[in-house]
């Protein structure tokens, strides 16, 4: 894999290569992997690694226990077993001295392989998956590296099982034979997914550099419209930053039976969706929303970073604030490159942008959580959550893109028009990847905003670090618009309290702070046997024909005993939105709203 205007080894590896020890004196180390997949039924790779050019007493042999862009430790060395050291047919002594760690005695070879199995039976973008049909890998979950020496290239030969005849990866394949692939070093390797198997292979140009769109799963799409409908995407993603980094660019699409999700890489994506909902017109752009927001990863995460996410360190967490703007600007701008590239009304982008405030400002979370705390957290909150987190966190995916939002329009009517989002996110490109070559501080980002939309201290007190409640309609003049609530809700009745349908009956899932569930002391887990004496078949019938004030009897069971508590409802505080044009907007909010709609 190749980059424009940048050697690969002088400048990703820079960005993106754990800071390493030194090699042993006298070590000149060549790195190889080969892949089989004998028996792909049973979920298993079979790996061998071997390393030679060493010189020294033992080795040591790590694995990943993250995969970058995803915030969780996931401990993939749980899925490694039978590994063996071996040297001209001789096995060597080794074993584990960490959780991800294993140390081989070399025994003064110079060459030494190392063979081991991974368990690969996990369906998601950040993980590996291998069955009779295909195998979908993440580097970071089947490659070993070696300790201290990251920056090694490595050739990477795959074996497929079978009737496999296609493989799809942002790695670079020998010319001669598309299962032997080479890496510059482990970054690469761990930020190239591969996909093998029989997937179906749409080629095409975009934007100056030729594309692959792999796709496994079927489905009911059409060829031609993939084409024309990301190229879109491309190219006006592409237009954002006036330069685009890569000299080609795949897609892994899988189409599933239910879930979804996406992980950018570095000239790369994974994007999984359900099957079926690419059949309606609302799910293909929603799928395209998807498309825009890895797309967008490759400039925006990628390359133009905060400075703690790289060089990685692959064995503990990495901790930033600012994946409010990596990934909360991201979120902003995929619906809005749907918007721009015509596949979404204004009016259909409007409601969209009017939902993502009503989810934000109905979470209780959002006035405990700072979005900055929400991004240092993720790797113990946003990964993990529980039946408490909807209480005390907020989403740096929504409530950064809203906050992204709020600084472009700041940065409109700072600008009288003249400047917009687009304009911060190309000159932070420009400045901090394509001249300075290194990620950004938080208060650098801070003034590169200023230097847009005029000073923002309250803005970045309040709202980004803080979690005063915003004034919307303040920024969306600026558009000609304004934030109004919807018909409200307070005349329903409202209990708090979230209910799953189990074969035992009602059992509470989530019970919503300041709530009359939540005063009375209704608790997760809670078996609902009754109401006034009554039995409740579904959540449906719970408040039927009640309003608030009125006051029920829960009988529950909980951890084996019944017990009665009372209840006096209260009404729905929960607000939904639309925007509504102000009255008599003036020539400068009208051109910013057409400019901002791509009218």
């Amino acid at each position: 894999m190749k980059l424009r205007k940048k050697s690969l080894v002088a400048g990703v590896a820079a960005i993106f290569s754990v800071m390493t020890t030194s090699l042993a004196k006298g070590d000149d180390l060549n790195l190889s992997y080969e892949l089989s997949f004998e028996e792909p039924y049973t979920h298993y790779a079979e790996v061998s690694m071997t390393v030679s050019g060493l010189d020294r007493e033992y080795v040591d042999l790590k694995m990943a226990v993250w995969a970058p862009g995803s915030y969780l430790i996931r401990e993939f060395s749980k899925n490694v077993e039978a590994f063996k050291a071996e040297s001209s047919g001789k096995e060597l002594n080794s074993g584990k001295i960490s959780k991800n760690t294993w140390r081989v005695f070399t025994g003064g070879a110079a060459e030494i392989t190392v063979n081991y199995r991974v368990y690969a039976f996990e369906m998601s973008v950040r993980t590996s998956f291998i069955d009779s049909d295909h195998a979908y890998l993440n580097g970071t979950s089947i490659f070993m590296y070696v300790d201290g020496a990251q920056e090694l290239p490595a050739t990477i030969k795959i074996n497929p099982y079978r009737e496999w005849k296609q493989i799809s990866t942002g790695l670079e394949a020998d010319a001669a034979d598309p299962f032997l692939l080479s890496s510059p070093n482990y970054d690469i390797l761990a930020d190239s997914p591969i996909e093998i198997g029989n997937q179906d292979i749409i080629e095409f140009e975009a934007a100056g550099l030729p594309h692959e769109v792999a796709i496994y799963g079927g489905g009911d799409y059409d060829r031609e419209k993939v084409i024309a409908d990301f190229t879109k995407i491309i190219e006006e993603q592409t237009a954002i930053f006036g330069d685009h980094p890569c000299e080609r660019y795949v897609f892994i699409v899988h189409f599933l039976a239910s879930g979804g999700g996406g992980l950018e890489h570095l000239n790369s994506t994974t994007l999984q969706f359900p099957r079926q909902a690419v059949e309606s017109a609302q799910g293909w752009a929603s799928f395209l929303g998807l498309v825009a927001h890895e797309y967008f990863h490759l400039w925006n995460v990628k390359r133009l970073r905060p400075a703690a996410l790289g060089p990685f360190n692959y064995e503990a967490e990495n901790y930033t604030h600012m994946l409010w703007v990596s990934e909360g600007f991201t979120a902003y701008y995929d619906d809005w490159t749907v918007r721009r590239t015509g596949f979404y009304s204004p009016e259909e982008y409007l409601e969209k942008i009017a939902g993502v405030i009503g989810t934000v400002e109905n979470t209780p979370g959002n006035r405990v959580q700072p979005v900055t705390e929400a991004s240092f957290d993720a790797w113990i909150k946003y990964y993990r959550p529980n039946e408490n987190s909807y209480n005390t966190t907020i989403s740096y995916y929504s409530k950064g893109a809203i906050l992204g939002m709020l600084i472009d329009m700041s940065i409109r009517e700072n600008s009288k028009g003249k400047h917009s989002l687009d304009d911060l996110m190309r000159y932070m490109y420009d400045r901090y990847y394509k001249e300075l070559d290194r990620g950004f501080e938080d208060a650098e980002f801070k003034e590169a905003v200023e230097k847009f939309a005029g000073d923002m201290d309250d803005f970045f007190e309040n709202y980004v670090w803080g979690t005063e409640e915003i004034p919307y309609n303040e920024f969306f003049d600026a558009v000609g618009l304004k934030l109004v609530e919807s018909q409200p809700r307070t005349g329903e009745a409202y209990l708090g309290a979230s209910f799953e349908q189990t074969g035992n009956g009602l059992v509470v899932s989530r019970v919503v702070r300041g709530t009359a569930a939540y005063t009375s002391g209704i608790n997760v887990n809670d078996l609902l046997l009754s109401v006034n004496g009554k039995a409740v078949a579904d959540v449906e019938s719970l408040l039927e024909g009640r309003k608030p004030g009125d006051e029920l009897s829960l009988k529950l069971l909980r951890n084996g005993m019944v017990r009665t508590i009372g209840v006096v409802l209260g009404g729905n505080e929960n607000s939904s939105f639309r925007f509504e044009k102000i009255s008599n907007p003036g020539a400068q909010q009208q051109e910013n709203y057409k400019a901002w709609m791509g009218l």
